[in-house]
């Protein structure tokens, strides 16, 4: 069965995490991405670790399904050649700073005029406009400048950031819908000729943090870390257990409510007015976390699991990776595909999120070595010779 993107062809020449994901997601689902990178280095992202006989596994996970070229865009042939494949293309993906691309020659009108239909994806840390459009930025940016960092950590510490970069996840996320609402407008006539989507990756992530503007707003309160106890139900937190593990609670209804009590063995708690409502326990949050943390010191995680689930309560085990690999959940879903890969042989990989019944998506391979598709690619797109592209080579346009 084919993806429900197949057809659609994708040309990334963005770098590291968030718009490649967006490029990535796409390929899950039977988009033809081609990948271009500059000749020599690569993407930046290959030489980000853990790696694995000098390569980096990370490359390999995070740019599946893709072709790759190399294409040196800051020489004139470069940008020429671009010119010359863009018609070929529904969408390019770019996230150099602001103007960079026209400094090069590529400005969207000149981009238009190639492919008057091409949708161009910008995506930059504060977008193409206002006082801050030419910073430079990284997921971590856009967590700090978002508000994300801020309410992250406890109470009596530093703010702190995600143990992975989420800002250029969420961003990635917004770039793959903006790509994919163009594709639909411009399919249903909404959108007539080309589209430019200007994505600020530090606006993506704030968008995200619902509730805080209209606090602010209408307030005046500043939401502030709590540690991992939650800003708005209680019981919420994270606790250890008696074998040094730790679950996580949660359960914000009054049913969800019931089933923690009893599994704890307090279901007087229930008749209890200072618990019977969330407004209520969340008051009285501090006297309910002695309550469980006590509950929990006393059982091993497998225990407080297995009692929660006989009482209907919402309690998870923390996990590690190694034991994602391990859940019967994610085992009878196929959430972690085996794929073969040409250095390693077969790997192990998340698969396709989500789960499409009619054109599902497929992981076909990993993330392949610099230039692997440069015979194919410039020999279908632009009928090159080998000795076309070997002369391109020595001048280091690709």
């Amino acid at each position: 069965m084919s993806g429900p993107l197949e057809g659609i062809r994708v040309l990334d020449i963005a770098t590291i995490l968030a718009a490649p994901l967006a490029g990535t997601m796409m390929a899950d689902f039977g988009a033809e991405v081609v990948k271009a990178e500059l000749p020599g280095t690569g993407d930046g992202l290959r030489s980000f670790p853990p790696f694995k006989d000098g390569k980096s596994v990370w490359w390999k996970a995070a740019n599946r399904n893709k072709k790759f070229i190399t294409l040196d865009l800051r020489k004139p042939e470069g940008a020429e050649l671009l010119l010359r494949m863009i018609p070929k293309f529904d969408v390019l993906l770019e996230n150099f700073r602001t103007g960079t691309l026209a400094r090069w020659g590529l400005d969207k009108e000149t981009l238009w005029k190639a492919n008057p239909n091409l949708i161009i994806l910008r995506a930059t840390a504060f977008g193409q406009t206002g006082p801050y459009a030419n910073k430079p930025g990284f997921a971590r940016i856009f967590e700090a400048m978002s508000g994300l960092a801020y309410i992250t950590g406890d109470p009596d510490r530093s703010p702190m950031h995600n143990g992975y970069p989420i800002g250029d996840s969420i961003g990635g996320l917004f770039a793959c819908n903006a790509v994919l609402m163009a594709l639909l407008g411009r399919e249903r006539g909404t959108i007539k000729g080309g589209e430019e989507i200007d994505l600020s990756m530090t606006e993506a992530t704030f968008r995200l943090l619902d509730s805080q503007t209209i606090q602010y707003d209408q307030l005046n309160e500043e939401p502030q870390r709590t540690g991992n106890a939650s800003h708005y139900s209680a019981p919420a937190n994270v606790f250890r257990t008696s074998d040094d593990q730790f679950v996580s609670l949660s359960g914000s209804t009054q049913a969800t409510f019931k089933g923690n009590a009893r599994a704890v063995g307090r279901p007087e708690m229930l008749e209890d007015p200072k618990y019977t409502s969330n407004p209520k326990r969340f008051e009285n949050r501090a006297e309910l976390d002695v309550i469980f943390t006590e509950w929990f010191a006393t059982h091993t995680q497998a225990e407080a699991i297995q009692k929660f689930e006989q009482e209907g309560g919402t309690l998870a085990p923390i996990y590690s990776i190694s034991q994602i690999f391990n859940d019967p959940q994610f085992l009878a879903r196929e959430a972690i595909v085996a794929v073969e890969d040409h250095d390693y042989g077969e790997v192990r990989l998340q698969n396709v999120v989500p789960k499409l019944t009619n054109t599902p998506g497929e992981v076909r391979h990993t993330a392949r070595d610099l230039g692997a598709d440069n015979a194919a690619i410039y020999g279908e797109y632009l009928d090159m010779s080998a000795d076309d592209i070997a002369a391109l080579q020595e001048k280091g346009i690709v």
